[in-house]
């Protein structure tokens, strides 16, 4: 039982510092938590050190996996948590500062007197969810890190009470109970077949049955992951919150939803959950790129791009029987796109009161640095040299040819394509020759954070070249 509990030391590490991070915020004066902050930061650290250091292995009777697979998850978001909790210190409807009020001008107001010690303890426990969402080998163990991901995610979303923020939470609580309720059928029934809910006791089922099963439990991970057709809540939450908070909805949770639903894939190798998982790649891939041509609000336009890298990242997951090209492609592009998106959100929180397209003309001539972030953020979402997202397209493509589905490579080079016009139409007006449209002052944490931020997936893709 020691050895067992000392392979969760990561989650346990996370999960106290939202518990200290919880007591202490409530001895400190409202506007003046940056201590929280702290504590996570430091215990998100330790975290991942205990990732790369601890042992592994299965444990608890075979319900929990320590891998590779769980290993990356556990750093990346651990990582995402440090990242997420630098970018909080400048948020002004956290930190307490003054904000606009009016529709899109800058985001919702946040008028909870414990916003700072919320947000940290509330982004902890959904990384926790997402950690063992990326280990779990037991339908019950997968059911309870769904939950545990994607609830305090609805509360983070309705922090600031105003009624987008509101409708927010609303829907990604909605959409997380339908769905939920759908993958603990799911559980119950497969349950019934097997007599039991580890994965290896799913190996032998075979027929109609199981396949509803399986089907069932795949639309709780896509609902955390935000895949077609369970996507409906991310444009409407990640546009009616902040943009830190719109980073966090759109990174953590995806990351172990997205393994798990690799090692889900595997699990009962007579259902074809693969052909599902590629038509499902399709449609999140295009519907996504699709919905983002026409929009004009950064974090609209930056939640249905969001979609549709999901839909590449399914790419390796339909191949993963085939391929074992699937499994490092599948971790190497979700580490690539953690970096790129929290960089181009990063972006967004230095000037939250600039969050249309049309309000982007002339940052470059302002502020350069972050011009430059930006614009290797967004290549990096399309997929282009020299940012580090660039190996991961390589890897998917690459993988769907090995796995024979030279088809689905296709589909997703033509929405790779697809998707540069959109992001160009964010990038030209940055490095426009006109004068600015606001002369707002740059927060100056989350210029700090996307810069660097930039430079690590340009280095990325450098060290990687080199190997």
């Amino acid at each position: 039982m020691t050895a067992d509990l000392l392979v969760l030391a990561p989650e346990a590490l996370l999960a106290l510092g939202a518990v200290l991070g919880l007591a202490v915020g409530t001895w400190l004066p409202p506007g003046r938590e940056g201590a929280v902050r702290g504590i996570g930061g430091v215990l998100a650290v330790a975290a991942a050190v205990a990732a790369l250091t601890g042992p592994r292995g299965p444990a608890f009777d075979g319900t929990y996996l320590v891998d590779t697979a769980t290993t990356v998850v556990r750093v990346v978001v651990a990582g995402a948590v440090v990242v997420t909790l630098v970018l909080a210190g400048d948020r002004p409807d956290v930190s307490g500062g003054p904000r606009p009020t009016s529709g899109d001008s800058g985001g919702p107001p946040l008028t909870s007197a414990r916003g700072d010690t919320a947000f940290a303890v509330l982004l902890q426990l959904s990384a926790v969810g997402a950690m063992l969402l990326g280990g779990a080998t037991d339908l019950l163990l997968l059911a309870a890190a769904v939950l545990l991901a994607g609830l305090p995610l609805a509360a983070l979303a309705g922090l600031a009470r105003d009624g987008r923020a509101t409708e927010a939470a609303l829907k990604y609580f909605l959409t997380s109970a339908l769905f939920g309720l759908l993958a603990l059928t799911g559980t119950t029934l497969l349950l019934g077949l097997a007599g039991a809910t580890t994965y290896p006791a799913l190996v032998g089922l075979t027929g109609a049955a199981p396949a509803v099963g399986i089907v069932l439990v795949l639309a709780g991970l896509l609902m955390a992951a935000g895949a077609v057709p369970a996507h409906y809540w991310v444009p409407d939450a990640v546009d009616g919150t902040s943009p830190v908070t719109g980073a966090v909805l759109t990174t953590t949770a995806k990351i172990g939803a997205l393994v798990a639903l690799w090692r889900l894939t595997l699990a009962v190798p007579a259902v074809p959950t693969p052909l599902l998982v590629a038509i499902l790649a399709v449609a999140s891939m295009t519907l996504g790129n699709l919905a983002a041509f026409a929009q004009t609000s950064l974090r609209r336009l930056l939640a249905y791009s969001t979609v549709s890298q999901v839909g590449y990242l399914l790419v390796p997951v339909a191949v993963a029987r085939e391929t074992a090209l699937a499994l490092p492609t599948l971790l190497g592009y979700l580490a690539a796109y953690t970096v790129t998106n929290l960089a181009v959100f990063a972006v967004v929180a230095a000037r939250p009161q600039a969050l249309e397209i049309g309000e982007q003309r002339g940052l470059a001539r302002r502020h350069p640095a972050l011009a430059v972030a930006l614009a290797v953020g967004l290549l990096g979402l399309v997929g282009t040299p020299p940012t580090v997202v660039f190996a991961g397209k390589l890897g998917v493509f690459a993988a769907a040819l090995d796995g024979g589905a030279a088809w689905l490579a296709v589909v997703a080079v033509v929405n790779s394509i697809a998707s540069l016009f959109y992001y160009l139409r964010w990038i030209a007006p940055v490095f426009s020759a006109g004068d600015p449209v606001l002369r707002d002052p740059v927060a100056p944490r989350a210029r700090a954070v996307a810069v660097g931020l930039a430079v690590v997936s340009v280095v990325g893709t450098v060290a990687l070249a080199t190997l």
